[in-house]
């Protein structure tokens, strides 16, 4: 915040002491008009520095609800492997592992999924997945083909754990807040900055100010109703852990 300051300072000394130094030496001409070049110049600058702020902070939000999408549906395949392979333990232990595959994705989609708008998982979810890999890991089994399947489970909770710990931070990611303060700020100096360069609009020359006005607004609403990955405009849905879910079903009648 120190380096922020420092710079924001440094640049308008600059302005300043330019100011002075041409004015000091009768450099230039006075240059008081609202269309003169010192406005123009601004309020091109200006401008470009909103668009600049103002596409970061749609972008960033953007990337960042594509990525957790994407992860969302890598995890569930994780589920759905594990549900595959755990088809050929022994007796019992695959109906149970499949029940707890079955009750982990179920409890993702209709308690833990709410949480995840505020930022945050239920930390029951990683409790199951430790229990479920005990478990498994804990089987006795007999034979190559049920040592694989029950390497091949292990395997894959261990990936649906990593790809859990992925939605933590997915769930927890939000664009820096200067970001979205410079956005604001941007936004508000354009609205205005006719008007300190004393320009007076009046009439049917006050509606494209107000239409700006109207798009500026909505604008700043939607990259601060984006933010959150799991909640707003861009908010990621648990259609790949609905799908998994049918796709157990699907395994479970072709057993």
């Amino acid at each position: 915040m120190l380096g922020f300051i420092v710079a924001v300072g440094s640049a308008i000394a600059v302005v300043a002491l330019s100011a002075f130094l041409f004015r000091r030496f009768g450099a230039g001409s006075e240059d008081s008009d609202p269309g003169g070049p010192s406005v123009g110049h601004a309020g091109s600058m200006l401008s470009a520095l909103f668009l600049l702020v103002f596409a970061i902070a749609i972008v960033v939000p953007w990337t960042t609800a594509d990525s957790a999408r994407q992860n969302t549906y890598t995890e569930s395949q994780s589920a759905v492997e594990a549900y595959w392979a755990a088809d050929e333990l022994p007796g019992p232990a695959a109906a149970q592992v499949q029940a707890g595959l079955r009750d982990y994705v179920g409890f993702v989609v209709d308690q833990e999924w709410p949480l995840m708008a505020d930022g945050r998982l239920s930390s029951e979810g990683a409790t199951r997945l430790n229990t479920l890999r005990t478990q498994v890991a804990g089987l006795v089994v007999d034979g190559e083909d049920q040592e694989d399947a029950k390497a091949a489970v292990v395997d894959q909770i261990s990936q649906l754990s990593s790809s859990r710990r992925q939605r933590a931070a997915d769930a927890g990611a939000t664009p820096p807040t200067i970001l979205l303060v410079l956005t604001v700020v941007t936004g508000l100096i354009v609205l205005v900055f006719p008007f300190l360069a004393g320009a007076r609009p009046k009439g049917m020359a006050l509606l494209p100010m107000l239409a700006m006005a109207a798009l500026l607004g909505v604008g700043i609403y939607m990259a601060f109703d984006i933010i959150h990955v799991f909640d707003g405009g861009l908010a990621v849905k648990p259609d790949a852990f609905t799908s998994a879910l049918a796709e157990f079903g699907r395994i479970s009648g072709l057993s």
